[in-house]
């Protein structure tokens, strides 16, 4: 199996020597960048799996290279780090394309447990679920249109169940509310966003048996679907 390539782009050459180091130790393959104006350059001769981007860089900030990102590759997985943890400032960051964030200072554990939590996601999307999903407690039954927990079983309409699907796709990781409405609605307009939430408290009442799972709403962004081991 081959190594998952990470592009890191951090300005503060000895903290990203430290980490990246860590990280190769881990079998990542790393290309460590410290100006962002070289940045989409070495992303298109990499093609990196995930994106590590420091938000504060001479030249081009995170944010503007995350929007550039995107636009060559809309599903590529991008962490922030960031020393900033105002709102307005995390809030610009998922606007900008971000899939999660790390604030500074961090453990190196945390990092790299949020980049293999990414990569499992990405590689769920590509690899689309068969059979029965588990959700917590719960079992997905998509082809059968059904939910489960012991013998309760709930029959689901279809687009609760491609709700279910993409909240088990994005397990423990905050969700972008236009992503979910484009995906199951094709459109997100104001009427779709006012259905968008009366399904999330429909799907916080069938989740209400596993006191593990939790679906947080993020004001401006979307939602962070919480599962507990």
């Amino acid at each position: 199996m081959k190594n998952s390539k990470i592009l890191y782009v951090e300005d503060e050459i000895f903290l990203g020597k430290i980490v990246k180091d860590s990280l190769e130790t881990r079998d990542f393959e790393v290309v460590m960048v410290s100006d962002g104006k070289q940045v989409m350059s070495v992303f298109e001769k990499f093609s990196p799996d995930i994106c590590v981007l420091d938000v504060m860089l001479p030249n081009q900030d995170g944010f503007s290279l995350a929007q550039a990102i995107r636009k060559i590759n809309p599903h590529l997985p991008i962490l922030f780090v960031t020393a900033k943890t105002q709102t307005e400032d995390v809030l610009k960051g998922f606007q900008s394309g971000g899939n999660d964030y790390i604030k500074k200072p961090f453990s190196l554990e945390e990092l790299i447990a949020r980049i293999n939590n990414l990569l499992q996601i990405t590689s769920r999307k590509a690899n689309p679920f068969n059979g029965t999903i588990q959700i917590g407690k719960y079992e997905l039954n998509p082809e059968k249109y059904e939910l489960k927990i012991g013998e309760q079983i709930k029959k689901l309409s279809a687009r609760e169940v491609e709700l279910f699907k993409i909240f088990a796709e994005n397990q423990n990781i905050i969700i972008n509310r236009k992503e979910i409405l484009l995906r199951v609605w094709n459109d997100d307009s104001f009427f779709n966003s006012r259905n968008l939430d009366v399904y999330i408290t429909r799907m916080r009442d069938y989740l209400k048996e596993d006191e593990k799972i939790e679906i947080l709403s993020i004001k401006g962004v979307g939602y962070h679907f919480l599962v507990g081991k």
